[in-house]
């Protein structure tokens, strides 16, 4: 199986994983969670080798190891917050990421780059503002999770006002939607249960985990069809 196979048995084999979480066969799911990034790392393996290939690759192997801790979560707290770690792990990862793409010597709209700013701090306020009084001992450590997932939008945006297109689109909007996969977990967690939060947690960040992929392989001119 080559790059572009493997990229579309990943989006079969996610479609399959998310009807089964639909249909609440919450049992299953748990076996076959561990599964799917390994098919995506396995694609990005596979495809021609680009500056930031290992990098990406890391990115992707702690969001794996993230996923099996987590399915540990409702054992113990532990394994809630060792795979919060992971995912942090991943999050920076992805900013190192972004920060390595080519920088093409394009002027930066200053002012888009504020606007988009000034929406991230607005995201990252409104969710603290009503994660915090939730959190208890938790919150130093979600304060900094939600810190990283900003920078890492802004990372994201920064590089959409540069990057080539379609590649600065994909990025982009993977990005935006892992915040949403991870804000939906908190609010879920923390705040109030959510109807079928499995679904949309999962639905939400298999999408993010191809997007940023499918635009990192073309930001670097990798074949992915």
């Amino acid at each position: 199986m080559k790059s572009p196979l493997l990229l579309k048995f990943y989006i079969g084999f996610s479609f399959f994983y998310l009807l089964i979480l639909l249909y609440n066969l919450e049992n299953v799911a748990w076996y076959l969670k561990g599964l799917l990034i390994p098919i995506l790392w396995l694609a990005v393996y596979f495809s021609e080798d680009f500056p930031s290939k290992k990098i990406l690759l890391g990115a992707l192997l702690f969001s794996w190891i993230g996923d099996v801790i987590l399915l540990f979560a409702d054992k113990a707290e532990i394994y809630f917050i060792l795979g919060l770690v992971a995912f942090l792990i991943s999050h920076v990862i992805y900013i190192i990421l972004f920060n390595k793409q080519n920088k093409p010597d394009v002027p930066k709209n200053k002012g888009a780059f504020f606007i988009g700013l000034g929406f991230i701090l607005v995201y990252l306020a409104t969710m603290l503002t009503v994660l915090l009084p939730k959190l208890g001992d938790l919150q130093l450590p979600v304060i900094i999770y939600a810190l990283t997932i900003s920078t890492m939008l802004l990372y994201a945006f920064s590089g959409y006002l540069i990057w080539k297109k379609p590649a600065n689109n994909y990025i982009l909007v993977g990005a935006i939607i892992f915040v949403l996969s991870d804000s939906i977990l908190a609010m879920d967690k923390f705040y109030e249960p959510i109807y079928k939060s499995s679904f949309f947690i999962m639905l939400t960040y298999l999408m993010a985990q191809y997007l940023i992929v499918i635009g990192i392989l073309k930001l670097n001119s990798v074949k992915t069809k």
